[in-house]
C-alpha cells in the first residue's frame, strides 16, 4: 500500500449501458498494480437481479438518504431517474489518508461537485461507440421497459455533451482496450497534466 503518499481520487462517469461497471471490475483485476479502493455508492433505487448489497451499491430508503443528507454524511449526492445516489464522506477521507487511489463511479453532477472539493481529482468519462450501440446494450439488459430506456437515452445525450469538462474521455468500443486505457490514466496522470482524449 502506498501509505507514504497521498492517494488519487478517480471519478468515472458515463451513460447507463456504457460499461462503467465492467471497466471498474476489470481495473480491480490489477488492483495490486494500481493500489485501488472502490467507494461503493449509496442509492435509493431498487436492487436489480444479480446485484449484491455492499458490492454494487448500498441500498436504502429515500427517507434514510434524506436524513443522512441533513447530517452531512455525503461527500456528494445527486438524483438520477428519480433516485438518489451518494458517496459516503467518511469512507473517502479515510481511504485518501491511507494513500489509496479511490475509484468513485458517479453521475456528472456528482463529478462536478467532487472536482470543486478536490481540484486534483482525475475525471474520466466513458463513452459508448454510438447512441445506437448504447440503445442496443440497454435493450439487451432486459431490465427496463421501453419508456425508461428512452429516458436513459435522452439523459445520455446530455451527459455526453457535458463530457468535455472531464480530464479524459475513453470510448468503450473494445472492452479490453478501454480497461487498459483507464489503467494507463490512473498510473500516469499527475495533477495539472494536460487532458488527453482517448476517443477513437
Amino acid at each position: 500500500m502506498n501509505k507514504g503518499n497521498k492517494g488519487k481520487l478517480i471519478v468515472i462517469s458515463g451513460p447507463a449501458g456504457c460499461g462503467k461497471d465492467t471497466i471498474v471490475a476489470g481495473l480491480f483485476e490489477n488492483t495490486a498494480r494500481l493500489d485501488l479502493f472502490y467507494s461503493v455508492s449509496t442509492t435509493t433505487r431498487t436492487i436489480r437481479d444479480g446485484e449484491e448489497e455492499g458490492k454494487h451499491y448500498f441500498f436504502t430508503t429515500r427517507e434514510d438518504f434524506e436524513e443522512r443528507i441533513k447530517k452531512g454524511e455525503f461527500l456528494e449526492y445527486t438524483q438520477y431517474c428519480s433516485n438518489y445516489y451518494g458517496t459516503c464522506k467518511n469512507t473517502v477521507m479515510t481511504a485518501l489518508s491511507q494513500g489509496m487511489n479511490i475509484i468513485l463511479k458517479i453521475e456528472c453532477e456528482g463529478a462536478e461537485n467532487v472536482k470543486k472539493l478536490f481540484p486534483e481529482s482525475v475525471l474520466i468519462f466513458i463513452l459508448p461507440p454510438s447512441i445506437e450501440e448504447l440503445r442496443r446494450r440497454l435493450e439487451g439488459r432486459k431490465s427496463e421497459d421501453a419508456k425508461t430506456i428512452e429516458r436513459r437515452i435522452k439523459i445520455a445525450q446530455t451527459e455526453i455533451a457535458f463530457s468535455d469538462r472531464y480530464d479524459y474521455r475513453v470510448t468503450n468500443d473494445d472492452l479490453h482496450t478501454a480497461i487498459n486505457e483507464v489503467a494507463h490514466i490512473i498510473l500516469n496522470h499527475e495533477a495539472g497534466a494536460a487532458a488527453k482524449n482517448y476517443e477513437q
